[in-house]
């Protein structure tokens, strides 16, 4: 059997309510392009069912494929792995909550097809509340002075990627992923269009404030040291400052006579620089804790049943994946 022509690589976490509206969009959007696809379904220890429905996809459809991790090890992990499973010339990622248009994706190809690697889509703010597109907004200014890839506001994982853009991303080692930065760092050829922003079709987002947060410190911490460079200077500007201050401390003991300490100005030296000292060891903690990371070296996944076949293999699946138990109760991150 002839390799697709493209893969669709889908994420999925609780997404049970969705999947089937989904899926029938998607293959709506496809079929009328004429090109060969397959769709890659990866399930993140997903709790309501979600297993069970892509199961029911796969049995129903040959251009269906799917893989259901043993646990929820998040969504870089998910498509690290549906990229993995990819065999088209042509990969594209998307959401399954219908906040990526599938309609979308045959202009995609038609950009590839005119010699582009990446094709990315680039959402508006439309319908986002006010604090949330400042926020988003100071976040990504932020990110275009600190980091050493650009990341543009409104680009996320919708994307397109060539078959030797994929091999570029599957080939770089590291634990701690950020898709964002690995797509730009990779290069290639890219284009990008605009879409209006869309609601989920069902469910909760799972991206709330906290993961937000530690996701955007995610992208700052992994392309760059400039933070330890900060930590850096900050400790030179204190230093000059006391230094300053011990000046004129002399001189105004000198001409005015020795005066009684400040018990407020001790106060507040000693907490802004223990507080510059703590943020410092943070900083520096950060970066420890993603060596150790990659130190142990880790898979990033752990597979629990698939129906792809695993290279080398001689059952043709993972020795994770080889029990295939009827019913699990898996417990949400």
């Amino acid at each position: 059997m002839p390799h697709p022509q493209l893969t669709v690589v889908v994420p999925c976490f609780d997404e049970s309510e969705v999947i089937d509206a989904f899926h029938s969009a998607l293959v709506a959007a496809l079929e009328p392009t004429g090109a060969r696809f397959e769709i890659c379904y990866v399930d993140d220890g997903s709790g309501d069912g979600t297993a069970e429905r892509l199961r029911a996809l796969a049995a129903g459809s040959p251009c269906v494929r799917y893989t259901s991790f043993s646990r929820n090890f998040g969504k870089e992990a998910a498509l690290l792995a549906g990229m993995r499973m990819a065999r088209g010339e042509a990969v594209v990622l998307m959401d399954a909550d219908l906040q990526h248009p599938p309609e979308l994706v045959p202009r995609m190809l038609e950009l590839h097809r005119n010699g582009y690697d990446q094709v990315v889509a680039r959402r508006d703010r439309a319908g986002e509340g006010a604090l949330r597109t400042a926020l988003s907004r100071a976040y990504y200014r932020l990110v275009r002075h600190f980091m050493d890839v650009e990341v543009a506001d409104g680009e996320g994982d919708f994307r397109l990627l060539s078959r030797r853009a994929v091999d570029a991303v599957l080939s770089l080692p590291e634990s701690d992923r950020f898709s964002k930065g690995l797509f730009s760092w990779i290069g290639f050829p890219t284009a990008g269009f605009a879409y209006r922003n869309a609601e989920r079709a069902a469910g909760r987002s799972k991206w709330g404030g906290r993961r937000l947060v530690d996701y955007g410190i995610d992208g700052l911490l992994s392309f760059n040291t400039r933070p330890l460079r900060l930590a850096i200077h900050t400790g030179l500007w204190l230093f000059l400052s006391a230094l300053g201050y011990a000046g004129w401390i002399v001189v105004n003991a000198l001409v005015d006579g020795v005066d009684t300490p400040g018990y407020a100005t001790l106060i507040t030296a000693i907490v802004g620089l223990s507080g510059v000292q703590l943020a410092t060891l943070g900083v520096i903690g950060e970066y420890v804790g993603r060596i150790y990371h990659e130190a142990k070296r880790r898979p990033h996944y752990v597979v629990a049943e698939t129906d792809t076949p695993a290279p080398g293999h001689p059952d043709g699946v993972p020795a994770a994946a080889a029990a295939r138990p009827r019913s699990r109760s898996r417990s949400r991150r």
